[in-house]
């Protein structure tokens, strides 16, 4: 009888979320131009934020990056 397999990231105690975060980063790094500025001005985003209370929606606030996103809302 064998052993369950287990997944080499779960045994270097990575979430899948944490497995995949590193190895796309390690491709995009690898990648030369003119797919490197590509994928770079992709990867940018904005989108509308508002803080709902008491059922009023609050002013929108637009988000731009990842940081901005966690102290918007």
């Amino acid at each position: 009888m064998t052993a369950p397999a287990t997944s080499f990231w779960r045994i270097a105690g990575m979430t899948y979320l944490q497995y995949a975060n590193r190895a796309a980063g390690s491709v995009r790094a690898a990648l030369k131009e003119p797919l490197k500025s590509k994928l770079a001005a992709e990867g940018q985003f904005s989108y509308k934020a508002s803080v709902w209370e008491g059922g009023v929606q609050g002013p929108k606030v637009e988000i731009t990056s990842l940081e901005q996103a966690g102290k918007a809302v």
